[in-house]
């Protein structure tokens, strides 16, 4: 017979924390792509991206990652304090 031990359903809070692991982990994926999209631009006569620019872009991206991870580690510390099932 088969015997199941763990619920067929995640439950709410699992399921939440299990997502905002997933987007930790694509985090990195999508900033190398980020920092990668200005040597796909294409700006004056001779197809060159300012060097202004970029360094600009990059920067913001670096610092949205910094915030955005930092939001994602708080709400999992969060998620992870408050649930009741795990296990010390």
């Amino acid at each position: 017979m088969n015997t199941r031990k763990s619920p067929l359903f995640l439950e709410r809070q699992s399921y939440k924390q299990r997502r905002l692991i997933d987007m930790i982990k694509v985090l990195p994926l999508v900033g190398g792509l980020l920092w990668a999209t200005p040597m796909l631009w294409r700006n004056g006569d001779d197809g060159d991206v300012k060097t202004s620019s970029a360094i600009i872009f990059v920067f913001l991206v670096w610092i949205a990652l910094v915030t955005l991870s930092s939001f994602l580690a708080r709400t999992l510390g969060r998620a992870d304090a408050e649930d009741p099932q795990k296990d010390s």
